[in-house]
C-alpha cells in the first residue's frame, strides 16, 4: 500500500475527530471503517493488535489508537497529526461549554436544564457498568476482584491507583505463562531516547509551572499528571477517583458540577476524558475568572494528553511482542474486573447525589460511606432518569438527542 500524504491524513483524521461521538466503542468502530475497511491503511490483524495494546495503557484508548495509526503510516509526525486531530475539535467545544457554564451555570434555568442532564448521566454510567461487566466478569475470580474493589473504594475509601495496582499484580502473578512466545524487541537505546524526550516534553512544563506558580495552576498540573498515569479502564473508572479528589480533597468543584461536566463532555466529539478540561477550567475560573480558567483548561489538556504520546511512541515498536505476553493480558483482565467495582461505586455516588437533595457521610471505624436522607428524595429526577433509561437502554436512541431532550424536560418541570 502506498503511504498516504499528510494532506490525505489531515482530511481523514480530521473527519474522524469531528465525527468521534458516542464513546470509545463508536470511535473505534469509526476508525476501523475509515482505516481498515475503506482505505486498507492497516490490516485487520494490525488494527486488533494495536487496539489490544492501547487497552493496556492508561489514558483514552481510542485517541491512542488514532495516534498509533498515524505513527504506523508517517512516523512521529503522523502520530502527532492523528492524535491531535482526534482531541482538538472536542477540546474546543468543551472549552466553549465550560466558559458558558462558568458564566451561567448558577442561573435557575440552567440548573433546571442540568437536572435532566444529571439524570441521564446516571443512566450512562449504569450502561457502561452493564457493558463492562459482561466483558470482564467471566470467572468467579473476576467477580471476587470486582466485589473487593467496590468494597475497597465505597466502604474503606482506598485510593483508586492502589486498587488498580493490586488487581494488576494479582493478574500478573497468577497468569498462565505457557503461551508466551519469543518475539525480538526493537533496540532499547531508541526506546530510552523516546521515553526521555517525551518525559521532558510532558513533565518539564509541569515542573516549571509548579516552581513559578505553586498555587492552583501548579496543583492542577501536578494532580492531572498523576491522573494520567492511573486512567486505566476508561473515563468512567477514573471519575470516581477524580471526584474523590477534586470534590473531597481540593474542594475545586461540587459533585453536581462534576456531573454537569460529564454530561457536557458526553455531547462533544473526542474522548470522554475531556471532562478533565472542564474540571481544570472551572477550578481556575472560580479562583481568577475567565482568563485563569482558560489557563487551567490548557494546563489540564497538556498533562492529560502529552503522556498519551509518550506511551504510544515508546511502546508502538513493541506491539507485536506485547501481544504474545500472557502476564500482561492477565493483568489487564484483572484491572478491567476491578474497574467494574469502581464504576459500581461511581453509579451509587452519582445516584445518591442526583436522586436525593441531601446526602450524609456515615463513619464507623474504618468504614466511611455515604447515606442519602430519605426525606430529600427528588421524584422529578427519578422520573427523568427512568425516561432516559427507556430511551437509551431499550429504545437505543442517540445519546446527544437524549441529553438535549432530558435537559429540555428538566427546564419544563421547573416552570410547571
Amino acid at each position: 500500500m502506498e503511504t498516504p500524504s499528510f494532506r490525505t491524513m489531515l482530511s481523514v483524521f480530521g473527519r474522524i475527530g469531528l465525527l468521534s461521538f458516542g464513546g470509545p466503542a463508536a470511535q473505534i468502530a469509526l476508525m476501523h471503517r475509515e482505516l481498515v475497511d475503506d482505505r486498507q491503511w492497516l490490516s485487520e490483524a494490525q488494527f486488533l493488535r494495536a487496539l489490544s495494546f492501547c487497552m493496556l495503557l492508561p489514558g483514552p484508548e481510542a485517541m491512542q489508537l488514532a495516534t498509533y495509526s498515524g505513527w504506523r503510516m508517517r512516523g512521529v509526525p503522523g502520530g502527532l497529526l492523528a492524535g491531535l486531530l482526534f482531541v482538538l475539535p472536542g477540546a474546543a467545544v468543551v472549552l466553549g461549554l465550560a466558559v458558558a457554564y462558568g458564566a451561567y451555570g448558577n442561573v435557575p434555568l440552567a440548573q433546571s436544564l442540568f437536572l435532566g442532564v444529571k439524570a441521564t448521566v446516571v443512566i450512562i454510567v449504569i450502561e457502561a457498568l452493564i457493558k463492562l461487566s459482561k466483558r470482564a466478569l467471566h470467572s468467579p475470580a473476576r467477580w471476587v476482584i470486582a466485589a473487593l474493589s467496590f468494597l475497597g473504594i465505597f466502604a474503606f475509601g482506598l485510593p483508586f491507583p492502589l486498587i488498580i495496582a493490586l488487581a494488576a499484580l494479582y493478574g500478573f502473578v497468577t497468569a498462565d505463562r505457557t503461551a508466551q512466545a519469543d518475539v525480538a524487541p526493537p533496540p532499547q537505546t531508541n526506546t530510552a531516547r523516546t521515553v526521555a524526550l517525551w518525559a521532558v516534553i510532558w513533565l518539564l512544563p509541569v515542573a516549571l509551572l509548579y516552581a513559578v506558580q505553586p498555587g492552583l495552576l501548579g496543583d492542577i498540573a501536578l494532580f492531572f499528571s498523576k491522573l494520567a498515569i492511573v486512567t486505566f479502564g476508561g473515563a468512567y473508572a477514573v471519575l470516581a477517583y477524580m471526584t474523590q479528589a477534586v470534590v473531597g480533597e481540593f474542594n475545586w468543584l461540587t459533585t453536581p458540577e462534576m456531573m454537569d461536566g460529564l454530561g457536557l463532555a458526553e455531547t462533544t466529539p473526542g474522548p470522554l476524558i475531556l471532562v478533565t478540561e472542564f474540571v481544570g477550567y472551572l477550578a481556575a475560573y472560580k479562583a481568577g475568572g475567565v482568563g485563569a480558567g482558560i489557563l487551567g483548561a490548557i494546563v489540564t489538556l497538556w498533562v492529560t494528553f502529552a503522556p498519551c504520546f509518550l506511551w504510544i511512541f515508546a511502546g508502538a515498536p513493541y506491539i507485536d511482542r506485547l501481544a504474545t505476553q500472557p502476564r500482561l493480558s492477565a493483568a489487564l483482565s484483572c484491572v478491567t474486573a476491578a474497574v467494574v467495582g469502581v464504576i459500581l461505586n461511581l453509579t451509587l455516588w452519582f445516584s445518591a447525589h442526583v436522586f436525593f437533595g441531601q446526602v450524609q457521610t456515615l463513619r464507623s471505624g474504618p468504614i466511611d460511606t455515604i447515606v442519602p436522607i430519605v426525606g430529600s428524595l427528588n421524584l422529578t429526577a427519578i422520573t427523568l432518569a427512568v425516561l432516559a433509561g427507556v430511551l437509551l437502554l431499550w429504545r437505543r436512541w442517540n445519546l446527544p438527542l437524549v441529553l438535549v431532550l432530558m435537559a429540555t424536560l428538566g427546564a419544563i418541570t421547573a416552570v410547571l
